[in-house]
């Protein structure tokens, strides 16, 4: 499969539209990259929910087993996971109705997005969520 990211375009669209993102392996310590991913995305305006069985809440948030536990409509899950977890997660993201797949900066899956992409998602692979919504400047505030 040959995969090429969304365009700046289509970036900044999918945030736009997007209100509620569910980071999968989110982590309640400060050192990693998913705390600090999920602060910055809370600041610029997201509603950012947390997946990860071990953990209860992550910054003043609920945190969930699973994504099929979130009580909510979610539009995009950002995956903080290896590689070889990503195909189930695309096939869970497509089971509550995201809108899009996101893989952080060094995760890239052709079976995980040929899945997402074929569950009708957006799919972002190798790309940090936090990095694109700085340089693109999108802000709910």
């Amino acid at each position: 499969m040959s995969f090429t990211n969304p365009t700046d375009a289509q970036l900044a669209s999918l945030l736009t539209s997007a209100t509620t993102i569910a980071i999968v392996g989110a982590s309640g310590n400060p050192e990693r990259p998913s705390y600090g991913i999920m602060r910055q995305l809370q600041h610029a305006g997201f509603r950012v929910i947390p997946v990860n069985p071990r953990e209860t809440e992550i910054l003043g948030e609920p945190a969930y087993p699973s994504l099929a536990d979130i009580p909510v409509a979610v539009d995009i899950v950002d995956v903080f996971r290896k590689v070889e977890d990503t195909p189930g997660i695309a096939d869970d993201a497509v089971a509550i109705g995201a809108k899009a797949l996101w893989l952080q900066t060094g995760i890239a899956s052709d079976d995980a997005a040929a899945r997402a992409q074929a569950g009708g998602l957006t799919v972002v692979m190798n790309s940090c969520i936090g990095v694109t919504q700085h340089r693109l400047g999108i802000s709910k505030r």
